[in-house]
């Protein structure tokens, strides 16, 4: 009997082996990961823009005629105000880098024509070399987080030179991407 149970056995084994394939199931259709909504223009408008600023505008010396003002970071509540655009401005350059994002919104026009390239240019540029944008998104990231390790320490002079940095960072990708005509003055 039970030699009978384990030819049975067997055999149930050898059915459910011979019925299941060597090929996985299809994967089901799931949606992609990210929705990309905004522009990278609108990005830099409502992202970047507005956190550089508050970073730049963090720790500055004013002289006047009353005297010397220094503008600096000074309470917790200070520190936590500027770390969030830190960090907010880290993470955007993560949105400038998700692929299926467009230059600008369908139909808009340079501000500047005589300045900088119409968007459908920048587009070209773009796609023409998607490391390179890939490699000036990182650049400001890092700048980013010298920063936000500056905020972190509370240190006013790394924030400062940090500054600097994530301006040049801008600069870079702009001279690519926005104004790469441009002449230095």
């Amino acid at each position: 009997m039970r030699g009978t149970f384990a030819v049975a056995g067997a055999a149930l084994l050898f059915v459910a082996a011979a019925c299941s394939s060597s090929k996985p199931a299809p994967a089901a259709q799931t949606e992609p990961a990210f929705r990309v909504t905004g522009t990278i223009k609108e990005i830099m408008d409502s992202v970047v823009d507005p956190n550089a600023d508050v970073l730049w505008e963090s720790v500055s010396t004013t002289i006047n005629r009353q005297g010397t003002t220094e503008k600096q970071p000074r309470t917790d509540e200070d520190w936590k105000s500027v770390r969030r655009s830190a960090l907010a401005l880290v993470e955007a350059t993560n949105l400038l880098v998700i692929d299926g994002r467009k230059m600008a919104p369908e139909g808009d026009k340079s501000e500047n024509p005589d300045i900088e390239l119409a968007p459908e240019q920048m587009q070209k540029l773009m796609d023409a070399d998607r490391a390179k944008w890939v490699e000036n998104a990182h650049g400001l990231h890092d700048a980013a987080m010298v920063a936000l390790k500056a905020i972190d320490k509370k240190d006013v002079k790394g924030l400062m030179d940090a500054g600097e940095n994530i301006d040049s960072a801008c600069e870079n990708c702009h001279k690519q991407y926005w104004y790469p005509d441009q002449k230095p003055s």
